[in-house]
């Protein structure tokens, strides 16, 4: 069976969606009838109701951000101690 591809829906779809469960029609009609997985409709859900965008980053949490925060800082900080070796072993050669 060949893998399936990726499909990419826009905020106004999303949204589209969204207001079909509001007014009434259920998630499994929704799911069936567009071909939806019941995962990304219900993330879809819970993103309208709780910030009103689609987009992840404006869904996150405090902790979410604040662990992307300290992993690039971790990055940068490896990136300067590598250098700073480097550094060493040239001055030591000197």
């Amino acid at each position: 069976m060949p893998k399936q591809q990726r499909r990419i829906f826009t905020p106004a779809f999303k949204k589209q969606m969204v207001e079909l469960y509001e007014n009434g029609k259920s998630r499994a009609a929704i799911v069936e009838e567009y071909d939806l997985t019941a995962s990304a409709l219900d993330r879809w859900i819970k993103q309208a109701q709780t910030t009103g965008s689609f987009k992840e980053k404006d869904n996150r949490s405090s902790e979410e951000n604040e662990l992307l925060t300290l992993r690039k800082e971790n990055e940068r900080l490896k990136m300067e101690v590598d250098i700073l070796k480097q550094a060493a072993l040239i001055m030591g050669r000197k």
